[in-house]
């Protein structure tokens, strides 16, 4: 598992271009949203939640027909059933992988981003807390209609048309926290439900997305 996690990332760095592509699109939405609602401070901060998490389900959408296709074509992925190591903890370690990459830088730069849309110093904290467990979740979920677009030759399109619904819930509770805690109200419940969520993503995806490869490969 920390094999193929060391490689995903040592391929993300060699291909730098790409791993720049979640600021990239992180600090798009930052800059051009503003451009067509205006720069009033009173409406970027109360659209700053639905701004930041947008860019971060886009940057979740990147490399995610490619997450598992490589694998399949070079028949790495019959490897992982055939080899030593569990499948199931390889898909694992992949979906980490993928949020590493993809998830992380837009963590790290959340915080400036919110405050060049004037949010609240009172909800950066909140912020980072339902990205760092929201994030997750888009992996998961990205992982998983990634696995059962695999043997299809429009992923891309099938790929979002999966991967939106299944992440609303997400999206309006880590909106419904950031501007909470904005307002100076307790973001407790909001947080709570999205700590459901993860739990039960990671409990179930990985069995899902398991499943979904193998079939693929049978």
């Amino acid at each position: 598992m920390t094999a193929l996690v060391a490689r995903d990332l040592r391929l993300a760095v060699r291909h730098g271009g790409e791993s720049l592509m979640p600021l990239i699109f992180l600090f798009s939405v930052i800059i051009l949203i503003p451009l067509g609602v205006g720069p009033g401070p009173n409406l970027l901060s109360a659209i700053a939640p639905g701004m930041i998490w947008v860019a971060a389900l886009l940057a979740s959408l990147l490399a995610l027909e490619n997450l598992f296709r490589p694998d399949l074509e070079d028949g790495t992925l019959e490897q992982w059933w055939i080899g030593s190591c569990p499948a199931g903890a390889l898909v694992v370690a992949r979906l980490f992988s993928h949020w590493l990459i993809t998830a992380v830088p837009v963590i790290v730069f959340a915080p400036l981003a919110a405050q060049m849309l004037y949010l609240p110093a009172e909800a950066l904290g909140v912020l980072v807390l339902s990205l760092l467990m929201g994030t997750p979740i888009l992996s998961l979920v990205g992982g998983l209609a990634a696995a059962l677009t695999l043997g299809t030759n429009r992923g891309s399109v099938l790929l979002s048309i999966l991967v939106f619904p299944l992440v609303v819930p997400v999206l309006i509770f880590a909106t419904g926290a950031v501007s909470a805690a904005a307002d100076d109200l307790s973001a407790r419940a909001h947080l709570g439900m999205l700590g459901a969520l993860l739990i039960l993503a990671i409990t179930l995806v990985p069995l899902a997305t398991s499943a979904a490869l193998r079939l693929n490969i049978e």
